[in-house]
C-alpha cells in the first residue's frame, strides 16, 4: 500500500474510531486504540498515550487493563515523569534493538534463577507479535505504549530481582537495601545511552564466587531437568481444621495420581484405596512400604527437578544479601552442610565437620567475630533449656540435676542443694544459674570460642565426639559444635602472634594452649585481631562441579517457597 493511500484509509478509520469513541464511553479509562496516520507522528502521540494511561494506572493500583498492571507503578511513573513521557523502547514504529534483547533474556530468566511468568511475558510476547505481524496493529499508539510500559515494568522488576533479590531484608543482611525507587529510575536512566543489556544486568549481580559458580551450573541442570510439574503437598494439615485435612487429602492424591500410583482421582478415596496407593508410591521410591504418611513421605514427594530449581532460586537470592567482597580473614558456617570453613585471602585455610542447633532449638544466623577462647570451660545452662527441660523435671525429682553432673548457683554464686528448693511455685524459669564445671565430662568439651551474640550461643568442642559420624548432625541446642577446634585454635593463636603491632606483646601461644589443655586448666584467652564469623543457611550451593543439595534442616526453604514461588 502506498504511503498516500494509506495515509487516506487509516484518516478514515481514526474519523470512524472517534464517533464510535464519542457514542460509547470507555468504562477503563484507557482508550482501546488510537490510530496514528503516519509513523514520525507515532512517538509523540504515544508520549501522550504513556501520560494519559500512567495517571489512570496510578489511580488504579498500577491496573492498565483486564490483563494487564504495572509490578512497579510507582517507580515507573516516576522515570516516565522525568522522562517527559517520551517512549524509550521504540521510535516510529520501530523496535529498539534493546527491546527484543529485553524479551529474550526474560525467555532466558530460568538461566539466572528468576521466573518468565513474574516479568508478564506472556503479555510481552503477544503485544509485540501483534505489532509485528499486523500493519494496522503497527499504527496503533495504545499498543505501543502498553510495549513501552510493559517493558519498563519488566525491565524495572529484572533490576529488583538480579541485584537485591525476592527475599526480605533482615538482621543478618549484610547488602543493604537502597531506595528501591533511586535503583530501578536510577538502572534505567543509567542503561539507555549505551543499551548494552547482558553486561549492564551482568554487572548487577553478585561477585560473590558462591554465586558466580552456582550461575555458571544452571545451564547444565535446566537442559537435563525434568520440565514436568508436580502437585506440591503442603504438610502438616492444620489439626482440628476439617476443611484443611480435606484438602490435604486431596492434593495427595492428585500428586500421587501423577506418579501413577492412583486411578479416579475425581472421587475421594477410602482409607484402605490411599493405603495402597501409598504403598505403590514407596515402592517405586524403593523405601519401606507401610503405606503411612509421613513428613519424610511428602518431602521426598516434593523432590523434583521443578522443586530443585525454585530451591537454587532461593538460595541465589540470599547471596544477594552478602557483600561482593568478604573479609580478608572469616568463618563461614553452613548449618544445612554442617561445616565449617575457614577463609585467609581467598584461600580455605581448613574445613571442619559440625554438629548444629536442632529443629527445635536452632542455631540462629548471624555476624560477628571470635572475642576469646577458653581452655577447659565450665558450662552455664541458658534459660530456655532449664525451663522447657530441666524444670519439669525438678519438680518429680529435687535431685535430678546432680545426676546430670550440674549444680546450682544462686545469686551470691553459692552452691545451693536442689533438695532444699520448693520447685512446685516456679511456673517459667528459676532464680538460679545452672553450670556444669569444667572436665573432659563438661557437654562443651575442653575449648570454646565466644562472640558477641543475643542468643548466648557459642563455638564449642564437644563431650559426644562419636556424633560427628551422623550424617544429619542438627543435634545441639543451638551452639555449633566444631570437630576440627585444635585447627582453628591454632590459626588464631598464630594470626594474633603474626599481627602484633610495635611495643605489643601476646599472652599465649599454640604452645601456651597446649600447656593449659595438658595440665586441664580453666583459662580465658584473649583475642587480640578479629577473625569474623558468619552463620549462614545454604541449602545448595556449587560443589566440585555439581550442584549440591542439602536438607533444608529448618524448614526455611519451605516458608520461603510457600511465600514466594507458590505456584
Amino acid at each position: 500500500m502506498s504511503q498516500q493511500n494509506r495515509t487516506l484509509f487509516l484518516s478514515i478509520l481514526v474519523s470512524f474510531s472517534f464517533l464510535i469513541t464519542s457514542c460509547h464511553n470507555n468504562k477503563s479509562g484507557v482508550d482501546k486504540e488510537k490510530i496514528v496516520t503516519k509513523p514520525e507522528d507515532m512517538d509523540s502521540q504515544t508520549a501522550k498515550s504513556i501520560e494519559d494511561v500512567l495517571q489512570y494506572s496510578m489511580q488504579n493500583k498500577g491496573k492498565i487493563d483486564d490483563s494487564i498492571h504495572l509490578q512497579f507503578i510507582s517507580s515507573v511513573n516516576n522515570f516516565y515523569t522525568g522522562n517527559k513521557y517520551k517512549n524509550i523502547w521504540s521510535h516510529k514504529e520501530k523496535w529498539d534493538p534493546s527491546a527484543d534483547s529485553l524479551i529474550e533474556y526474560i525467555n532466558n530468566a530460568a538461566q539466572y534463577g528468576l521466573f518468565s511468568k513474574d516479568y508478564q511475558l506472556k503479555y510481552l510476547q503477544s503485544i509485540k507479535n501483534k505489532i509485528d505481524t499486523d500493519s494496522l496493529k503497527r499504527t496503533d499508539a495504545i499498543l505501543w505504549t502498553k510495549a513501552d510500559l510493559l517493558l519498563t515494568d519488566a525491565f524495572m522488576h529484572l533490576v529488583r530481582d538480579l541485584k537485591e533479590g525476592r527475599l526480605n531484608r533482615d538482621s543478618v543482611s549484610l547488602n543493604k537495601k537502597q531506595s528501591i525507587d533511586s535503583l530501578l529510575s536510577g538502572s534505567l536512566t543509567a542503561f539507555i545511552p549505551g543499551r548494552q543489556l547482558s553486561l549492564f544486568l551482568i554487572n548487577l549481580q553478585p561477585k560473590n564466587q558462591g554465586y558466580q559458580d552456582l550461575i555458571k551450573l544452571l545451564p547444565e541442570f535446566l537442559d537435563s531437568m525434568d520440565k514436568k510439574v508436580y502437585t506440591y503437598v503442603h504438610f502438616p494439615y492444620k489439626a482440628k481444621d476439617q476443611n484443611d485435612s480435606l484438602l490435604f487429602v486431596k492434593t495427595l492424591q492428585k500428586r500421587l495420581g501423577e506418579s501413577n500410583c492412583i486411578t479416579n482421582i475425581k472421587s475421594l478415596p477410602d482409607t484402605l484405596k490411599l493405603k495402597t496407593a501409598i504403598k505403590k508410591y514407596q515402592k517405586l521410591r524403593n523405601i519401606k512400604q507401610d503405606g503411612k504418611i509421613s513428613t519424610a513421605l511428602i518431602k521426598l514427594m516434593n523432590i523434583n527437578d521443578a522443586e530443585r530449581f525454585k530451591r537454587i532460586a532461593i538460595n541465589l537470592d540470599r547471596y544477594k544479601q552478602l557483600p561482593d567482597s568478604m573479609p580478608e580473614k572469616y568463618i563461614w558456617v553452613n548449618l544445612p552442610a554442617y561445616y565449617l570453613q575457614l577463609w585467609d585471602h581467598d584461600t580455605l585455610v581448613m574445613d571442619s565437620k559440625v554438629i548444629v542447633g536442632k529443629p527445635a532449638t536452632r542455631t540462629p544466623l548471624l555476624n560477628s567475630f571470635i572475642s576469646d577462647m577458653v581452655t577447659y570451660p565450665t558450662w552455664t545452662v541458658p534459660s530456655s533449656i532449664i525451663a522447657k527441660q530441666y524444670l519439669p523435671k525438678l519438680k518429680n525429682n529435687p535431685g535430678y540435676l546432680s545426676k546430670l553432673g550440674l549444680h546450682l548457683v544462686n545469686y551470691k554464686g553459692e552452691t545451693v542443694d536442689g533438695n532444699s528448693i520448693n520447685w512446685s511455685k516456679y511456673k517459667k524459669g528459676i532464680p538460679f544459674k545452672v553450670m556444669q564445671g569444667s572436665g573432659d565430662d563438661n557437654a562443651l568439651g575442653i575449648f570454646k570460642f565466644n562472640f558477641n551474640n543475643d542468643y548466648s550461643v557459642y563455638l564449642h568442642d564437644t563431650n559426644q565426639r562419636y556424633l560427628f559420624k551422623n550424617a544429619l548432625r542438627s543435634l545441639s541446642h543451638g551452639c555449633v559444635r566444631v570437630q576440627q577446634w585444635e585447627k582453628l585454635a591454632n590459626y588464631i593463636a598464630v594470626n594474633d602472634s603474626l599481627n602484633l603491632k610495635p611495643g605489643e606483646s601476646l599472652r599465649y601461644t599454640t604452645d601456651s594452649i597446649k600447656t593449659w589443655i595438658d595440665n586441664k586448666i580453666n583459662k580465658r584467652i584473649a583475642v587480640k585481631n578479629k577473625v569474623f564469623l558468619f552463620i549462614r543457611y545454604f541449602t545448595c550451593e556449587a560443589k566440585d562441579g555439581k550442584i549440591k543439595f542439602y536438607d533444608d534442616i529448618y524448614g526455611e526453604d519451605k516458608a520461603i517457597r510457600e511465600k514466594y514461588f507458590a505456584d
